[in-house]
């Protein structure tokens, strides 16, 4: 039995204690939220003092405190619970959006000086956008995702390629790696996708038609990394599977498996005009082994596979990621000046700071290599640069400055993005 230890998340909840907000846990679905409250966090407050009688924990959805769910009777349990006697209580609700009016039970615990308030809750009704609307600032999010591949790799062990063939094949999700068997990984990823991940989304938007959705889906996912829009997949629809689907409904559909956290958005940015180009986006899923269950597991291409692994840990990380395009000029075979686009996968933004990330699958040529560098090249600025390969390469630094460094170091290292940085 596998335990991973979640130490960054577990670090983030310690900073936030006392800090007179309420602690939301977000995240995808089996990402480990409840682990981390009720095992994690639990075990650092007993270790460093706690009494097991000063930490307040619900499963709101355990049938046994289904009473629990009147918000009126919750702030009676919690109040004779928590006593004032000059000591801190810290209250864990799970699954809180299973409360009635949840928004004002948390907002009236609030008002108690002695709780120190965490919270988790499913996707289907707690999402980022409603900590947003309905906390106006009183709540302080913490975004749980799924395990990196040095998360993964630090617990599981063994021959670092069979690991990252493994984790790239049925993604970060905790429970995942308990399980011994590719085809048990499958069946439980399968389930996972269809009946809580699609469930939640349809149940919570109502949809009428949830064929739609999944076939969207599908198409994101056999897509991951190429630029598109709501027209363009519609268009898709229409000229692949024969079906109508409005462009309008396309972008709701979209929205929604963003709030699911099933997929992340990446704008693109015009580098040297310093501006956002909305006509297309690119998409990304925030876990590898849910796209794969989403595809039936049909089209697994380790190329683009790595780019969205890239994108993940860069998210995991911290950073702000958009896709980069510079405009440039070059000559035809006729001599003629012609106006080229060239693409820099990340634009890694951090404050004031940015570094830009290319991901290359293999770079077996001078030609290949000289490829990848020109868009870097091309930005016109001195933010530092970097090439991430999927071969098995030493990490370089050219005349140029650009870093170039294999995918293992790369996802292994956590300083391999923020040491570039100020520089």
């Amino acid at each position: 039995m596998y335990y991973f230890g979640r130490e960054k998340y577990l670090q983030r909840l310690v900073e936030s204690q006392g800090n007179g907000l309420v602690k939301i846990v977000t995240g995808g679905r089996r990402c480990g939220k409840s682990f981390l409250l009720f095992e994690i966090f639990h075990k650092y407050l007993t270790d460093h003092g706690v009494d097991e009688n000063h930490i307040v924990e619900l499963s709101l959805d355990d049938r046994s405190n289904r009473l629990l769910r009147d918000p009126d009777a919750l702030l009676d349990y919690v109040g004779k619970r928590t006593p004032h006697d000059g000591k801190t209580y810290y209250v864990v609700l799970d699954e809180v959006q299973l409360v009635d009016d949840f928004v004002e039970v948390l907002l009236s615990l609030m008002h108690k000086r002695n709780l120190d308030v965490y919270v988790s809750g499913s996707n289907s009704k707690f999402l980022s956008k409603d900590v947003v609307t309905e906390f106006r600032g009183r709540g302080d999010e913490i975004r749980v995702w799924p395990l990196s591949f040095k998360e993964y790799y630090e617990v599981v062990g063994g021959d670092k390629m069979t690991a990252w063939n493994d984790y790239y094949t049925f993604g970060g999700l905790p429970q995942v790696a308990q399980f011994e068997s590719p085809a048990k990984k499958m069946e439980y990823l399968l389930n996972l996708y269809e009946l809580t991940y699609l469930h939640d989304v349809i149940e919570r938007n109502h949809l009428r038609n949830p064929e739609g959705l999944r076939q969207l889906t599908q198409i994101l996912a056999s897509a991951i990394g190429t630029p598109t829009n709501p027209q363009r997949i519609s268009n898709t629809f229409q000229s692949v599977e024969g079906t109508a689907i409005m462009r309008t409904t396309i972008k709701d559909y979209i929205t929604y498996l963003q709030d699911a956290f099933l997929i992340e958005e990446a704008l693109r940015y015009d580098v040297k005009g310093r501006k956002y180009i909305g006509t297309e986006t690119k998409y990304y899923f925030t876990d590898m082994g849910l796209r794969a269950a989403a595809l039936n597991y049909r089209q697994q291409e380790e190329t683009h596979i790595m780019e969205n692994v890239i994108y993940n840990e860069l998210r995991c990380r911290g950073y702000r990621v958009d896709v980069g395009l510079i405009e440039t000029w070059d000559r035809d075979d006729n001599g003629k000046s012609v106006r080229k686009r060239l693409e820099v996968d990340f634009v890694v933004n951090y404050g004031p700071e940015r570094v830009y990330i290319q991901s290359a699958f293999r770079m077996p040529t001078s030609e290949k290599e000289s490829q990848e560098q020109r868009p870097l090249i091309n930005t016109g600025d001195n933010f530092r640069k970097m090439i991430v390969v999927g071969d098995n390469i030493m990490r370089k630094v050219n005349e140029r400055g650009i870093v170039t460094m294999s995918l293992p170091d790369f996802l292994l290292d956590p300083d391999s993005v923020s040491s570039l940085f100020g520089r």
